[in-house]
C-alpha cells in the first residue's frame, strides 16, 4: 500500500479519501454524517459505530479529526499523518481545526454527528461552558440553527455503568437535537484509551 502524500495543515479543512486523495473544503464533497474523534488508535468499535450509524441514517459516514483540541496539545503534522493513515482503503476522513461542535457545525451545516454518550454529556453540562448555563443553551441553539443533530451511542462510564442518552440531562427545549442508538444496534465497551494502556506483547 502506497504511503499518503504529505498533508498540508495550513489548508484545512481537508478531506482525505480512502484511496488517498486530498480534497479541500468547498470542492463539492460535504458529509451528511460525521463521526469525530482522536482515533489514537482507531479500533473495531469505531468501525462498528460507523456501520451502525450508516444503517440507521442510510447515508455514508465520514470520520473527522481536529488538529486542535480543547484540553490537549495541537497535533503535529506527523501525528496527523499517522492517524489518517489508519483510514487508508477503509474510510474517508476530514481533517479540521475545529475543536468545538459549534465550529464543526459552522463548517458542515446540516450534518448529523455520531458521538458517544460521554461526548454528548459534555454538550449539555454547564461546567463545560465555564459553569455558564446561558452559554451552553446558546451553543445548542446555534447547533439547531445550523440544522445539525446528534446520534448518540451508549458508553461505559468510569464506574462501569452503561450510560445512554436517556441518562443525560438534555434541556427539554433541545431534546430533538439528540437521537439514541439502541444497545441492540450498537454496543462496544473498549476505548482507545484502554487500548493505549494495555500491555503490549513483545
Amino acid at each position: 500500500m502506497a504511503a499518503l502524500p504529505p498533508l498540508r495543515l495550513d489548508r484545512l479543512p481537508l478531506l482525505v479519501t480512502a484511496p488517498g486523495d486530498a480534497i479541500p473544503h468547498g470542492a463539492g464533497r460535504r458529509p451528511a454524517a460525521l463521526l469525530p474523534g482522536s482515533f489514537d488508535p482507531i479500533h473495531h468499535g469505531h468501525w462498528s459505530l460507523a456501520d451502525a450509524a450508516r444503517r440507521l441514517l442510510n447515508v455514508p459516514v465520514i470520520f473527522e479529526i481536529s488538529v486542535a483540541n480543547v484540553d490537549k496539545r495541537e497535533l503535529s503534522a506527523d501525528e496527523v499523518q499517522k492517524r489518517v493513515a489508519q483510514f487508508r482503503e477503509r474510510g474517508d476522513v476530514w481533517i479540521t481545526r475545529a475543536p468545538r461542535f459549534v465550529q464543526k457545525a459552522e463548517l458542515f451545516p446540516g450534518v448529523t454527528f455520531i458521538v458517544g454518550a460521554d461526548t454528548a454529556l459534555r454538550l449539555v453540562l454547564p461546567r463545560y461552558y465555564d459553569d455558564d448555563e446561558s452559554r451552553m443553551l446558546q451553543a445548542l441553539e446555534r447547533l439547531h440553527e445550523l440544522g445539525c443533530r446528534f446520534l448518540v451511542a451508549g458508553r461505559i462510564d468510569a464506574a462501569g455503568r452503561f450510560v445512554t442518552l436517556a441518562d443525560l440531562p438534555v434541556p427539554r427545549a433541545r431534546r430533538t437535537l439528540f437521537t439514541a442508538i439502541s444497545a441492540d444496534a450498537f454496543r462496544h465497551d473498549v476505548s482507545s484509551t484502554a487500548l493505549r494502556r494495555a500491555p503490549r506483547i513483545q
